[in-house]
């Protein structure tokens, strides 16, 4: 059973397509109405459903069919496939937009899905158009998680793929510009992913959100997650927690947005 499939069960307890997140997606794949938008790894569908649900014809594809049974109870509507990312079973030019949303560190071999999402993007206008929200390594280092949670994080920082290297293997695939952009978490994020409580630090103590966070749920060790919880119990009653956090703040964002066109 792959990591997916185990923590598809219940896992949209604590995950939804969040609205900022959705409309930023909107404004960078800069589509109109009715293009087809392929969500590469799209886990249950939150974010291809809200796509579609503002007017795109979205298409979700994932390698975990647990995933896609939940991404199933959302939309009918929605064409739903198993498959890897790294073999699409579309024809060339089938859509005209596409968005990978805090899956390339699940991507197995990325290097072949970036060709194989600029295969079946349609660049003969303004050119196809991969939306990657994900985040960098840089970011990672500076998340106060570190302080409760380091071997996790560690783990998790080297599973993301470095920057460097994804620019890299998106300018082999074909994608001729990449512009990033820096996002912020907000204290009204919906979406719990790993860095989502950056300002809302009990929901780290709720096993419930941690079930739902892949860093947590397959990378950390039982017993650091309860010595790093009470350390963060403690720290939030003593007050100290906010010498942490504004340690933590910086410009350069926590995650970020990558726009590759072929």
């Amino acid at each position: 059973m792959t990591l997916y499939d185990q923590i598809g069960v219940g896992y949209d307890t604590t995950r939804s397509a969040d609205p900022g997140i959705v409309r930023r997606l909107l404004d960078l794949l800069a589509v109109p109405a009715g293009s087809w938008c392929l969500d590469v790894a799209c886990g249950t569908g939150n974010y291809t459903t809200a796509l579609a649900e503002a007017g795109l014809q979205a298409v979700g594809v994932d390698v975990s069919r647990q995933m896609l049974r939940s991404a199933r109870t959302k939309s009918m509507a929605v064409p739903w496939v198993n498959g890897d990312a790294a073999a699409l079973p579309y024809a060339d030019a089938s859509f005209q937009a596409a968005v990978c949303t805090m899956a390339l560190h699940h991507l197995r071999q990325p290097e072949r899905a970036f060709r194989e999402i600029a295969r079946v993007l349609d660049g003969s206008h303004d050119g196809g158009r991969l939306v990657c929200f994900t985040a960098d390594r840089a970011q990672m280092r500076r998340y106060w998680l570190v302080d409760y949670f380091p071997d996790a994080m560690e783990q998790a920082i080297r599973q993301m793929p470095p920057l460097d290297q994804t620019l890299t293997l998106l300018d082999r695939a074909g994608f001729t510009r990449v512009v990033r952009e820096p996002w912020s978490v907000t204290p009204e994020l919906q979406d719990l992913f790993l860095y989502a409580g950056k300002y809302r630090p009990e929901l780290y103590l709720d096993s419930r959100v941690r079930a739902g966070i892949s860093t947590f749920a397959n990378l950390a060790d039982p017993a650091e997650i309860e010595r790093g919880c009470s350390r963060l119990s403690a720290d939030l009653t003593s007050g100290r927690f906010a010498d942490i956090l504004r340690a933590s703040e910086h410009a350069d964002g926590d995650y970020l947005f990558l726009v590759a066109t072929t």
